[in-house]
């Protein structure tokens, strides 16, 4: 472990981060966690990780603000699906990133490949952001306030679709027909990968970059939904047989600095 790293704090212990705080602590990082749920902190404390509860709006965060006093500092929040909170979630990045400043060393920003659009073609971190779902607009909007107060060692993580436990991916066209796009490319990242990813960046310091966290299998939609469903014994969806509006997600960056193998294809 590089030694320059040993407390790290994760904002947001939902299914991802409470995922990563376990990788981290059976690696002997001291692990600081967050929750809004008060009923949450003795699940954290069960799993020797720090608890701490914090609330945030778009004006401040309501915290011991010792929280925030790490080696590294994991910000996962993603933004809610209600309208309203969905527009206040460049602000609560915003104000996160200040009760941050001075305190944790190192930030990385949790986001999300809905930043590219569905522009027919390849993206890589190189490639021009251009969403075109609102919540992707805000996640860019959030991603650029957080590139702007740590313009040159901001790290952030753009994870595809997330699957794993509890988020079987056969459960999502169950018993649809007539989807559409059925040929179109999944792009999709497991949970054991996403937190592998995401504790390679620390093990190994290399902060300072964008990365882009997506399988780098991409079968079509409709191969990939009707096998999963088939797995777990649920009515198989109809696809139609097309490829209209498509990405396919791929990373220059997690081959070249962080050397990662994928223990999960898709």
């Amino acid at each position: 472990m590089d030694q320059k790293v040993k407390t790290v704090s994760i904002l947001g212990c939902g299914w991802f981060g409470l995922a990563l705080a376990k990788r981290l602590i059976t690696l002997n990082y001291t692990v600081k966690g967050s929750t809004t749920s008060p009923e949450k902190l003795g699940i954290l404390q069960a799993e020797n990780i720090q608890p701490f509860m914090v609330n945030f709006t778009a004006e401040a965060v309501v915290a011991d603000l010792t929280f925030f006093e790490a080696d590294t500092l994991f910000i996962c929040i993603p933004p809610k699906r209600n309208s309203n909170e969905l527009k206040s979630y460049p602000d609560k990045i915003n104000a996160i990133i200040s009760a941050a400043e001075h305190r944790s060393k190192n930030v990385i920003l949790i986001s999300s490949t809905s930043v590219y659009g569905d522009e027919n073609k390849i993206a890589n971190e190189n490639s021009e952001t251009n969403p075109d779902t609102e919540s992707g607009k805000m996640v860019l909007a959030a991603e650029e306030i957080f590139m702007t107060k740590y313009p040159s060692d901001f790290t952030i993580i753009r994870f595809a679709g997330l699957i794993g436990p509890d988020r079987n991916p056969g459960r999502f066209f169950a018993g649809k027909t007539d989807v559409a796009n059925g040929l179109a490319p999944v792009n999709l990242i497991h949970q054991n990968d996403a937190v592998g990813i995401a504790v390679e960046i620390v093990e190994k310091s290399a902060f300072g970059r964008v990365y882009n966290a997506c399988s780098p299998n991409h079968p079509p939609k409709m191969d990939f939904y009707v096998a999963a469903a088939r797995e777990t014994g649920l009515e198989e969806p109809q696809f139609i047989p097309e490829k209209t509006s498509w990405k396919i997600v791929e990373s220059i960056n997690v081959p070249e600095f962080l050397e990662y193998d994928f223990e999960v294809g898709v």
